[in-house]
């Protein structure tokens, strides 16, 4: 099946099925350990789908495993076809209601959205942890950034615009006007299970669109428990059954059955390019349009004028955070040569002290990747640095503790255009690289297929200008003096080349989820023809 075969070399939206084909009995299950998965409606069983009326399923039993103990959490049973249609059915039929809703009354239930999360934010956010496996700092994190989305869509829905163009012809005006495309189909990650999901449905719903999510496989009680939050405020409010719904299941069920579906016009994937570029095709194969945030390679470069402590404690952030599994973490770091000894020590130094810990506990800087999954990727990444001639300086291996942890890893001794470096390794494995001239650092930025964030830190503005102008960066997301993750959502978030072009969240991203129009309208007596035509009968 297209989504299932290729996500088998896809850590984010990986069925992972094979580490969760064995049902733990309840004796197994540790849900009972944490209190707060109570507070968001989970049991050790749990239903998979969510018309907007109803929760069900009839698919496989999934068991949900915390990457940082290797335990199991608790089972969701899945989404199958039948399933599928019964949520598309939903949404077509709420379609309608939905979008003949006033924008800013469906921007005030998207605002109450967010204030329902911000009452369950400690809770989700360390759901995110026990689950996905980040820090409780950035879990939490992630949620607001949910919160924050809800609140600019919430002010959009009262300014978000068309325009109104001069007519060549006397009598006449052109509109420009936005409206619903309909139904969008949402596929996200297990590196943000709850913020990408939240970037996409708070601005689709304040466009007036009905929406149908699959989350990643593997982390379904994520999936749910946000659904669950987002569902008690619709159901509260009286909207339409189907605004929302959940149809969480693998990519060779739910994935494929989207990607086909000529209902879901829009589908926006978040995932691996390889992924991504066969979603693109199906999608664009039926004329539908799809929004794409995939893979990211990203650089950093380090200017001999830069405050090198700032961009030592940014390039750390960029390349641990998340355990390197975040789309923006740093993977490429090009310091200048007249102090890349200084800087290659403040980054080891730094590295030294970071070890693994209960990613829930309040002080932890370490991740865990997200399972074994996840360590068999750093596993084929440290495999490729030694057979194509790289040092490791530091890290290479895996911790010798409970759960998934592997060791921080910085790489020399490799050249930029290395086949391992083209590559995008969802891992804390981070290249570190000498150049003498800012043209030279530029151009190796620049020469690997992905495009999504890079950073520069210079204190000199020729420097910086150069590098936001036409002949700087060419990625979606370029930065001075700061690291590579860590955007806002106030801009539009993506990438170029094959990061997949694909814009998400603030600024003018909110077009993506509409149908455009160029209306014309007469409003005189007469029937000029544009370009100066007569055609008199």
């Amino acid at each position: 099946a297209l989504l299932d075969r290729l996500s088998l070399a896809d850590p984010r939206s990986a069925s992972n099925m094979a580490a969760a084909a064995s049902a733990a009995t309840a004796g197994d299950l540790t849900i009972s350990e944490y209190p707060f998965l109570a507070e968001l409606g989970l049991t050790e069983d749990n239903l998979g789908c969510y018309d907007g009326k109803e929760w069900f399923a009839t698919g496989e039993v999934y068991t949900s495993t915390c990457p940082a103990t290797g335990k199991p959490i608790a089972r969701v049973t899945q989404a199958s076809a039948a399933d599928y249609e019964r949520c598309v059915s939903a949404c077509k039929s709420a379609e309608a209601k939905w979008a003949s809703m006033p924008a800013p009354a469906r921007g005030e239930i998207v605002r109450q959205i967010g204030m329902a999360l911000r009452e369950k934010i400690d809770a989700l956010g360390k759901l995110v942890t026990l689950e996905m496996g980040k820090i409780k700092a950035e879990g939490i994190g992630e949620v607001q950034e949910f919160v924050d989305i809800c609140d600019m869509a919430a002010g959009l829905s009262r300014s978000f615009a068309g325009q109104m163009l001069p007519s060549e012809r006397p009598g006449h005006v052109l509109l420009e006007c936005w409206n619903p495309i309909g139904t969008c189909g949402i596929i996200s990650a297990f590196n943000f299970p709850v913020a990408v999901y939240g970037w996409n449905v708070s601005i689709s719903m304040m466009c007036g669109n009905c929406n149908l999510w699959k989350g990643s496989d593997t982390v379904p009680l994520t999936t749910i428990a946000t659904t669950k939050i987002v569902a008690e405020v619709l159901e509260r409010n009286g909207i339409p059954a189907g605004v929302v719904t959940l149809a969480q299941g693998t990519g060779a069920v739910v994935g494929e059955l989207m990607a086909n579906d000529k209902r879901v016009p829009l589908v926006s994937f978040t995932g691996s390019t390889g992924v991504g570029r066969k979603v693109s095709t199906t999608v664009q194969g039926r004329f539908g349009r799809s929004l794409l945030e995939l893979g990211g390679n990203n650089a950093s470069i380090v200017m001999p004028d830069a405050d090198l402590k700032l961009a030592v404690s940014a390039s750390v952030f960029g390349a641990v955070g998340t355990a390197g599994q975040r789309c923006t973490s740093l993977r490429r770091l090009f310091v200048h040569s007249s102090v890349y000894d200084e800087v290659l020590a403040g980054l080891k130094k730094a590295y030294a002290g970071i070890k693994p810990k209960d990613p829930l506990a309040d002080d932890a800087l370490l991740a865990p990747v997200h399972g074994e999954r996840g360590m068999a990727v750093f596993r084929s990444g440290i495999e490729k640095v030694r057979a194509q001639g790289g040092v490791i300086e530091c890290g290479g291996e895996a911790f010798e503790c409970e759960g998934s942890f592997a060791q921080p890893t910085i790489v020399t001794g490799l050249a930029p255009t290395a086949a391992v470096v083209q590559e995008e390794h969802f891992a804390p494995i981070m290249y570190v690289f000498k150049f003498d001239t800012l043209e030279e650092a530029i151009a190796a930025n620049n020469a690997v297929p992905q495009g999504l964030s890079a950073s520069i830190f210079t204190r000199d503005m020729r420097n910086v200008f150069k590098w936001v102008g036409p002949s700087g960066s060419d990625t979606g997301l370029v930065n001075v003096n700061c690291g590579t993750s860590g955007a806002e959502i106030g801009g539009a978030f993506g990438g170029n080349k094959e990061t997949g072009g694909g814009r998400e969240s603030g600024s003018d991203a909110w077009k993506q989820y509409c149908r455009r129009s160029t209306c014309t309208i007469n409003y005189s007596d007469a029937l000029p023809l544009a370009q100066g035509l007569t055609f008199d009968v």
